[in-house]
């Protein structure tokens, strides 16, 4: 099978979408699939095309910004050209362009599978309105469009305002999660080039963005620290130039400053170092605010290495905790709460360890590529494939 993934942000940038659509695109290689992906030139030094892990990559030249988003005049070319010549198309919100798409695959009558990977939320900027409403209007044209929407948990489709007017179309498939195994040698490897012996370690894997919270955990620390005189935070992923954020790490910088050794910035960790670092924590950390944050990817990824997690009480941010009871589940934006949970787990590790948890059944990206393929065929036959598209 043919399938086109299309989405604004593909790799070198990380996000928790970009991570996701990747193994999803991987795992279908593995499967035996040919994979597009169809996303935006948002570097110019990125090339236009290229092939990275089996899967054909398609960058059109951006003209401008519009806050997070892009404008890509040569968008709708590639968009019918490649649909035409594609059995299924995965598109991923948010994105300006996902309308144009979501009624190529209509017309063509290929299967059009939206994955709504969480709610927009921008600064409130008189553009940034603008821009919300155009994304907002975007999304909804392409869902009327689509054959179904993927949500990752049905918690988050029931509370998310633009998920709630679709339930009809929502199929709820797990998102991708993949964890390699770090050696215990390398984990003390890890521990020793951090300075890490003899400390309690609290980690948090993330951009450093609004959405995220950070500001909830610095208010949380000192509480932890009088009860773990000995504390360390990891953050573990970008923290420098991210985009749209710069604003938000000016304003932090301080605080953490402040804090000296005691927090650590690690930068963006390939997947053996990301192994070591969550082995390497006694606990993990997820603050989020707002519904910009739909699950939280590093939950599980925290889970399959042994180290307990404490979230917020977002919709689907939640259910990873909920499922597993590896950790607790905190009010948003609630230090207060956040550090009582935080010392909580750091002083009961046993209470929240699950090792008969075979969390990889369910979130390996095999499994989720198998229900994406399995959704496909199911609006094929619903609604009737070609002949000899390979369905």
């Amino acid at each position: 099978m043919r399938i086109l993934i299309a989405l604004t942000y593909y790799r070198p940038h990380v996000s928790g979408l970009t991570i996701y659509t990747e193994r999803l695109a991987r795992a279908w290689v593995a499967r035996g699939h040919r994979v597009t992906v169809l996303t935006s030139r948002f570097d110019t030094h990125l090339p236009a095309r290229e092939t990275l892990g089996g899967v054909e990559i398609i960058r059109p030249w951006v003209l401008a910004r519009l806050s997070k988003g892009v404008l890509m005049p040569a968008i709708g070319l590639w968009a019918t050209r490649l649909a035409a010549s594609h059995d299924a198309l995965s598109i991923h919100l948010p994105q300006f362009d996902a309308p144009g798409l979501a009624a190529r695959g209509r017309a063509l009558r290929r299967p059009t599978v939206l994955t709504y990977h969480c709610d927009l939320s921008l600064p409130p900027t008189p553009f940034n309105r603008v821009a919300s409403l155009a994304v907002h209007w975007a999304n909804d044209l392409a869902a009327r469009a689509a054959d179904r929407i993927v949500a990752y948990t049905r918690d988050y489709a029931e509370n998310s305002p633009f998920l709630s007017r679709y339930l009809g179309k929502v199929h709820v498939i797990p998102p991708p999660v993949e964890v390699v195994r770090a050696a215990p040698a390398e984990v003390e490897a890890f521990r020793m080039r951090y300075g890490l012996a003899g400390r309690t370690v609290v980690g948090m894997a993330s951009r450093l963005a609004s959405e995220k919270g950070v500001e909830h955990l610095l208010a949380a620390l000192p509480a932890v620290m009088e009860a773990f005189p000995d504390l360390t935070v990891l953050f573990a992923g970008q923290y420098q130039n991210v985009l749209g954020e710069e604003s938000y790490a000016r304003r932090l910088a301080p605080f953490i400053s402040a804090l000296g050794d005691r927090w650590r910035f690690l930068g963006t960790l390939d997947p053996r170092e990301m192994s070591a670092f969550f082995k390497a924590c006694a606990v993990t950390v997820l603050p989020s605010i707002n519904s910009t944050e739909s699950f939280g990817l590093v939950q599980i990824e925290s889970m399959m290495c042994g180290t307990p997690v404490v979230a917020s009480g977002l919709p689907g941010v939640r259910q990873p905790v909920l499922l597993t009871h590896m950790g607790q589940v905190v009010p948003v934006g609630a230090p207060t709460d956040l550090a009582r949970a935080l010392i909580e787990v750091l002083r009961s590790p046993q209470r929240y360890a699950q090792p008969a948890i075979d969390l990889a059944a369910t979130f390996s990206p095999a499994a989720v590529a198998e229900a994406y393929e399995k959704l496909f065929a199911e609006i094929s036959t619903a609604r009737g494939a070609p002949a000899g598209r390979g369905l």
